[in-house]
């Protein structure tokens, strides 16, 4: 019986632990994936393109599990560790826009964020 307890109530607590990204890296996150669904570039994992709505919603499933786990907690960490490659086979995600050659997600988020802190007003949260 206690076994049984013991496998039951486990889950729960790493629910427990979970810790969401704090409101104002949420928020770049959730600007970053807006951006990339609107901007008409494709996304590239293990070698399949994807519109930026497919690519927002994977990368949305990968933040919820890194948030489960307690591994993210700043835009950076989220780009470095969720949205850069597969965690599946390793591969390097690519961000492929009109006329353009596809470069790496990372260099192409870790940018939109420069983009998005420079324009932010100045007594914004940093």
């Amino acid at each position: 019986m206690r076994a049984l307890l013991t496998l039951l109530l486990f889950p729960l607590a790493s629910l427990a632990a979970a810790t969401p990204l704090p409101p104002a890296a949420r928020s770049e996150v959730d600007a970053l994936l807006g951006r990339l669904q609107a901007s008409g570039c494709e996304f590239n994992r293990n070698g399949s393109w994807y519109a930026g709505a497919e690519a927002k919603a994977h990368l949305l499933k990968k933040l919820e599990y890194l948030e489960g786990k307690d591994l993210v907690k700043t835009t950076e960490q989220f780009i470095e560790r969720g949205a850069s490659a597969s965690s599946m086979s390793g591969k390097a995600y690519l961000v492929r826009c009109p006329g353009k050659a596809p470069v790496d997600s990372a260099t192409w988020l870790t940018a939109e964020l420069q983009q998005l802190r420079a324009a932010r007003p100045a007594s914004g949260p940093r």
